[in-house]
C-alpha cells in the first residue's frame, strides 16, 4: 500500500447547471466529460469537468443545487481549489478573464504566480502557473486546494502521517503540503480556524484522493478503520469505487479507485455529450429527461 500519489477529483456544491457549464466549460475552457445525477438525488445533475484528455487527476465535479440554497465556507470544507496551468501563460489568462469581467488578484498563495478570483456561484478559484511547457495555455489539471479544519495540526498529522503526503513548508499562517506522485499536488492548510462551514451553493463537499486499483482500496479502508477514522462501505459510483471518512478537522476525504473509468458507457469522443445514468435510476430516464433543466 503506497502513499497517495494525487488527486482523484474535487466535488463542490453550485447553483443553475446552464451557468455552471457556462463558466467551467464556456470560460475555464475545461471539458464536460460526464452528465449523470446525483446518486443520493436522482432529480438534480451531477456534472463532470477534467482536461481534454479527460485524465484521472484532472475532474471538477458539481451537484447542482438551486441557486438560493447558498452554502456558508469554513472549518470541516476544502476551501480554494487551484488548477494548474502552463509556464508563461498567465497573460493568456489576465486577458481572458478580464475579457469576461471576471475581477481577479495576483498573490502567491501556492508558492507561485497565483490568479485568484470566484466562479459564477461564489466558489473560490485559483490558477497557477507552473513549470511545465505545453503548446497551448490550456488548464493542464488540479495544482492543489486549501483544507479549512478546525484542527490544523491534527489535519496536517492525517495527511503527512496516514495518507503519506509530505510537508514543503510550513510558516505561521499554514503548512504546505505534497503529494508523492508526478503530479506533486499541493495542499494547503491554514492555520486559521474559522467557524463551522455549511454546505450549500458556493462550498466544496469533499475531496477524493486516488487509489490506483481495488485491492489497494480494501486495504486502504481496512487501514483507516484501524487508525480509527470511521470509514464508510465501498460504494460503488459507476466510474469507480469510493470509500468516505471525515479526517479530525471534519473535512470529507473520500479514496476512489482509477477505474473503470469514465469511457465504461460513452466513447472517449462522446463523453459528456449524454445524459448517461446508473442502472438503478434507468427506469426514471422518461421523467428525468423532462425534468432535468438544460444544461446549455
Amino acid at each position: 500500500m503506497e502513499a497517495i500519489k494525487r488527486i482523484h477529483h474535487i466535488s463542490a456544491i453550485v447553483g443553475d447547471p446552464k451557468e455552471n457549464v457556462a463558466f467551467y466549460e464556456g470560460i475555464l475552457q475545461l471539458r464536460l466529460i460526464k452528465q449523470t445525477v446525483n446518486f443520493d438525488d436522482p432529480n438534480t445533475y451531477h456534472l463532470y469537468f477534467g482536461n481534454e484528455q479527460a485524465e484521472v487527476g484532472t475532474t471538477m465535479t458539481f451537484f447542482n443545487w438551486k441557486n438560493e440554497h447558498q452554502g456558508r465556507v469554513g472549518s470541516g470544507q476544502v476551501g480554494r481549489i487551484a488548477f494548474r496551468i502552463p509556464k508563461g501563460s498567465m497573460g493568456y489568462w489576465n486577458e481572458r478573464l478580464t475579457s469576461f469581467d471576471i475581477d481577479f488578484k495576483i498573490s502567491r498563495l501556492f508558492l507561485a504566480p497565483t490568479m485568484e478570483f470566484e466562479d459564477t456561484h461564489g466558489l473560490a478559484i485559483a490558477l497557477v502557473e507552473s513549470t511545465i511547457e505545453s503548446e497551448t495555455p490550456a488548464i493542464l489539471g488540479f495544482h492543489g486546494t486549501a483544507l479549512l479544519t478546525s484542527q490544523p495540526k491534527q489535519t496536517v498529522e492525517t495527511l503527512r502521517d496516514d495518507l503519506g503526503l509530505v510537508v514543503e513548508k510550513e510558516d505561521d499562517v499554514a503548512t504546505h503540503l505534497l503529494t508523492v506522485g508526478e503530479e506533486k499536488h499541493h495542499i494547503i492548510v491554514p492555520k486559521e480556524r474559522l467557524p463551522r462551514g455549511r454546505f450549500g451553493v458556493g462550498t466544496v463537499h469533499h475531496i477524493a484522493w486516488s487509489i490506483p486499483n481495488e485491492v489497494e482500496h480494501r486495504e486502504w479502508q481496512d487501514f483507516l478503520y484501524n487508525e480509527g477514522y470511521n470509514v464508510t462501505e465501498i460504494k460503488d459510483r459507476q466510474y469507480f469505487k469510493a470509500v468516505y471518512f471525515a479526517e479530525k478537522g471534519h473535512i470529507v476525504f473520500e479514496l476512489a479507485t482509477d477505474g473503470p473509468g469514465f469511457t465504461i458507457n460513452e466513447s472517449f469522443e462522446e463523453l459528456g455529450t449524454n445524459l448517461m445514468l446508473p442502472p438503478q435510476f434507468e427506469y426514471m430516464r422518461k421523467n428525468l429527461e423532462e425534468s432535468l433543466p438544460p444544461i446549455r
